[in-house]
C-alpha cells in the first residue's frame, strides 16, 4: 500500500505536462497576435489606438502563458523530479514558493490588462471603477501573500 502511495505522485506528471504544453499553445497564440497586430498597422487597416489594444492583449496572453509554464514547472518539480535543471529564480521547493512566483506574475497579467482598459475606455468614471477593482486585487493579494508568509 506505501508504494502505491510512493508512486501515485507520478501522476501529477500529466496535469503538468498539459499544463506547460498549453503554455507553448498559447505563447505560439501571443506572438502570432503581435505579428498580426503589426501586419494591420503596417497595412494601415486599423488605427495605432487599436493596434496598441491588440499588442498589450497579445502580452496578456504570453503572460498567461508564462503562468501556465510556472505552474506546469512547479508541478512537476514538486511531485516528480526536483533535480530537473531550471534557473535558480525559477525553482521551486515548496508549494509556497509556487504561490509566490504566481502571485507575481498573476499582478503583472492585471497590471497588463488594466493598460489594455485604459487605452481602450473613454469614459473616465469606467476606468476609475475597472482602477479601484484591479487595485483591490492587488491589494488583496499582497495582503494574502503577508499574512501566509513564513518566518
Amino acid at each position: 500500500m506505501r508504494r502505491i502511495i510512493e508512486l501515485s505522485r507520478y501522476v501529477v506528471a500529466v496535469p503538468a505536462i498539459g499544463t506547460i504544453i498549453g503554455s507553448f499553445v498559447l505563447m505560439i497564440l501571443g506572438v502570432w497576435e503581435i505579428g498580426v497586430s503589426i501586419v494591420n498597422l503596417i497595412n494601415q487597416s486599423v488605427n495605432v489606438k487599436q493596434s496598441v489594444v491588440g499588442i498589450l492583449t497579445a502580452v496578456d496572453t504570453l503572460l498567461l502563458a508564462t503562468v501556465l509554464l510556472v505552474i506546469g514547472y512547479g508541478l512537476y518539480e514538486l511531485f516528480v523530479d526536483s533535480s530537473v535543471q531550471l534557473p535558480a529564480w525559477l525553482e521551486i521547493r515548496s508549494l509556497d514558493d509556487l504561490k509566490s512566483k504566481l502571485i507575481g506574475v498573476v499582478v503583472a497579467i492585471i497590471a497588463v490588462v488594466f493598460l489594455g482598459y485604459f487605452v481602450d475606455v473613454n469614459d473616465p468614471s469606467e476606468i476609475l471603477y475597472i482602477g479601484a477593482g484591479a487595485g483591490a486585487l492587488v491589494l488583496g493579494l499582497a495582503a494574502f501573500t503577508y499574512a501566509t508568509r513564513k518566518n
